[in-house]
């Protein structure tokens, strides 16, 4: 890696940090799952609110942390 682009990730996420966020992250898509499996798929707005926040939230930054673990994107 060359210095400017160390730069660029010197204040970013450490990888611990980044990994804790995975963890936290794939816990809440199970969480989800789970509270599915038990009380059904909401109705109306309540399945965008819950289900498509949650999605967006847990899986986005579950996304975004894989990208930057295998990317090694942290100092």
């Amino acid at each position: 890696m060359q210095r400017a682009e160390a730069e660029v990730f010197k204040y970013g996420p450490t990888r611990g940090e980044l990994w804790f966020r995975l963890v936290v992250s794939v816990l809440g898509l199970a969480f989800l799952a789970a509270a599915i499996f038990l009380r059904g798929l909401p109705d109306g707005p309540a399945l965008v609110e819950v289900v498509g926040v949650a999605l967006a939230l847990f899986g986005g930054t579950a996304v975004w942390t894989i990208k930057r673990l295998i990317r090694r994107e942290h100092p």
